[in-house]
């Protein structure tokens, strides 16, 4: 029996909606095998700068070092949005989360269910058999260096910038994972024009040594953006650095059909915090219409990765596989053929989650 604190933390927007949903697995979970999970709460982002003025206030951080895992669910709001002069934003308790949690590696696994093939705007035959796994280095580059303007604010810099040590530990992290699956990895970075992406390169391939039984390939940006369209297949996993993972991976999740079908692992040597990689959206905030599975599917990779607990994490993956088979759809994933009474909102798309797993 697996005794574990788990923090619930939605964040803005649909966060509090989805987290919910969430929650309510890890619970049928615990009971269904006999776990206890306890639960806590906690502010960040835009509600957090409402309520206390610093979007991640040290309470809410001692709470995350105290847990075996954080429940995540999103930051943002529009009011910052089209607001560049804003000094304090949501935005700023994510990367001090993740700072002061040493999560350095952000783990995203793009599969795609069959149903879903139509979903995305891929052709399905382009598409089928797709299964990637993302490792995004989560702590250095152009987000942590230093940044500001000069010639009186008509010119801006930031500066990207890594050691040889932050990307080691990402590529050990992605070897370890290359070999429990097709042993192939691909490193990503633009070491004809960047100088960390040199270093980058240099240390994947000092790395790759100790992991003789995976094939390594090296390959620009650019190529990568354009060959995760045109074959998204070739891929296993993929590791690459903090702003071109931002970027791939959110590319990558129209292979999978929707942002709402992709979840998350921010790991590092302590908590992992565990979300869905899609934003807060507020224009559909408080509608019911958010689809909770990569909620869902955030907590089946909890109750892997934290937890060690594989037979439940897959009892989680199967109950979305058979809602999916059923037919059930949340409205970003539908397409034509799917019926209209088959539509359902965040709540209803929980319930028949829940359903399956009991």
């Amino acid at each position: 029996m697996a005794n574990k604190k788990i923090l619930v933390v939605p964040g803005d927007g649909i966060g509090k909606e989805v987290t919910a949903v969430g929650k309510l697995v890890l619970d049928a979970i615990a009971q269904k095998y006999h776990h206890q999970f306890s639960y806590d709460t906690a502010l960040i982002g835009h509600v957090a700068i409402e309520a206390t003025g610093t979007p991640l206030p040290d309470e809410s951080l001692t709470k995350m070092k105290q847990s075996d895992a954080v429940l995540f669910g999103a930051v943002g709001h529009p009011k910052y949005d089209n607001d560049p002069t804003a000094k304090v934003r949501p935005e700023q308790g994510l990367l001090k989360m993740r700072k002061e949690l040493g999560l350095y590696a952000n783990i995203r696994p793009i599969k795609l269910f069959d149903e879903l093939l139509d979903a995305s705007s891929i052709k399905p035959e382009i598409l089928k058999g797709a299964d990637i796994l993302f490792f995004r280095e989560l702590t250095g580059d152009i987000y942590f260096g230093e940044k500001g303007r000069k010639n009186n604010g008509n010119t801006a810099f930031d500066v990207a910038e890594y050691s040889r040590y932050e990307i080691e530990r990402i590529a050990r992290k992605a070897f370890e994972a290359a070999r429990t699956r097709r042993k192939k990895l691909c490193s990503v970075d633009k070491a004809n024009v960047i100088e960390t992406s040199r270093l980058w390169r240099e240390v994947v391939q000092q790395v790759a040594l100790d992991y003789p039984d995976v094939t390594v390939e090296h390959q620009f940006v650019d190529a990568t953006a354009m060959l995760l369209i045109k074959e998204p297949t070739r891929f296993d996993v993929v590791v690459t650095a903090n702003l071109f993972g931002d970027i791939l991976t959110d590319e990558a999740s129209q292979i999978a059909g929707s942002m709402g079908m992709l979840a998350s692992a921010s790991i590092g040597d302590g908590t992992g915090v565990y979300e869905p990689i899609h934003g807060s959206a507020h224009d559909i905030t408080g509608k019911g219409v958010a689809n909770p599975l990569a909620s869902i599917l955030s907590v089946a990779l909890m109750l892997d990765i934290s937890f060690g607990l594989t037979t439940e994490s897959n009892a989680v993956i199967a109950a979305v596989d058979a809602v999916l088979k059923a037919g059930y759809r949340t409205r970003d994933i539908a397409n034509s053929s799917t019926q209209a009474a088959n539509i359902v909102g965040t709540e209803q798309m929980g319930q028949l989650v829940l359903a399956y797993l009991k």
